[in-house]
């Protein structure tokens, strides 16, 4: 069974850097799109940003193109996003779950499809 642990988040101030981590503790991530979502208290799990199976493509929600990238080790078993200029409407606890795809290029980032969903890292923006 697929385990997933995120890490990374924490409070910076407005225009600072994050870099989440999500991490493989029981099996393989090699074979799953896996992407990273973000929900803000009393609003829906949003997509955030997939990166395909073979890492040729990537998905990202238009608030944050240009500011974030997503990439993924698979040496390391783990996916990152590195997120820079961050602004406070960033502020939400980030999640990180996997979706199989028979086509490997998929990069659909959907929260409804993916699931092995970590426990969350809280990400907080604010001068």
């Amino acid at each position: 069974q697929l385990q997933l642990v995120e890490s990374g988040g924490g409070l910076v101030q407005p225009g600072g850097s994050l870099r989440l981590s999500c991490a493989a503790s029981r099996g393989t991530l090699n074979y799953y799109t896996i992407g990273w979502f973000r929900q803000s208290p009393g609003k829906e799990r949003t997509g955030v940003s997939c990166i395909s199976t073979n890492s040729g493509s990537a998905n990202y929600a238009d608030s944050v193109k240009g500011r974030f990238t997503i990439s993924r080790d698979n040496a390391k078993n783990t996916v990152y996003l590195q997120m820079n200029n961050l602004k406070p409407e960033d502020t939400a606890v980030y999640y990180c779950a996997v979706r199989r795809f028979t086509d490997i290029t998929r990069t659909r980032c959907d929260p409804s499809i993916y699931g092995f969903w970590g426990q969350g890292t809280q990400v907080t923006v604010s001068s």
